[in-house]
């Protein structure tokens, strides 16, 4: 599975399919997505404009309720599994605790796929959460930037007790966050757990 993180918290994975997860800040012309999932409305995670740059005639369109005017294939929300054209996945709830950014009522999601034996958990905006302590991962795409989700301290305690095989920061270093966020996670997260920074 090739992993890119393009820009901010905007995912690309290329595997048999190719899957976008909040397509943000696309510049070229791609239109070779095979799925593209939607963590929630906010601008930084659904841009309209990228969508059409990544998206072809036959690209599955994933949004949760909040998105459900909007172009879809399928509107998700927190707490289920579901299968759409061979892909597997599982949706987290994703939200603050205290902050007012991501109320709980809003159904934002998270995403846990099932590719080729392994699992991908991109959290979408969140918190650390009694339903996000629950998911068990092979990567984990984790915010780090603060004030909105996480920051690097709070990710890295996270991923130190769930303990991914892998950890990749997302979240910081344009939008939010500043690019020495992702040194301070790698600096505490624990020498058996791998991190990679992809921004």
């Amino acid at each position: 599975m090739k992993i890119e993180v393009l820009y901010h918290a905007s995912i690309k994975l290329t595997g048999e399919k190719v899957i976008y997860i909040d397509p943000y800040h696309i510049e070229e012309e791609y239109h070779d997505a095979d799925f593209i999932l939607i963590t929630h409305d906010h601008f930084d995670h659904y841009e309209t404009e990228s969508i059409e740059k990544v998206r072809k005639p036959s690209t599955k369109i994933i949004v949760p309720t909040i998105l459900k005017q909007k172009p879809n294939d399928l509107v998700v929300e927190p707490g289920n599994h579901y299968e759409l054209d061979g892909l597997s996945f599982e949706t987290i709830r994703a939200y603050n605790l205290e902050k007012p950014f991501h109320p709980i009522d809003k159904n934002y999601v998270g995403y846990l796929l099932h590719l080729d034996k392994k699992t991908y958990y991109i959290m979408g905006d969140t918190d650390r959460t009694p339903e996000t302590d629950k998911v068990k991962t092979d990567v984990c795409f984790v915010p780090i930037g603060g004030t909105y989700t996480m920051d690097a301290k709070e990710a890295a305690s996270y991923i130190n007790e769930t303990k991914p095989s892998l950890a990749i920061p997302i979240h910081y270093g344009s939008v939010v966050g500043e690019k020495k966020d992702a040194e301070t996670f790698k600096s505490l997260v624990d020498k058996e757990i791998k991190v990679e920074e992809k921004l």
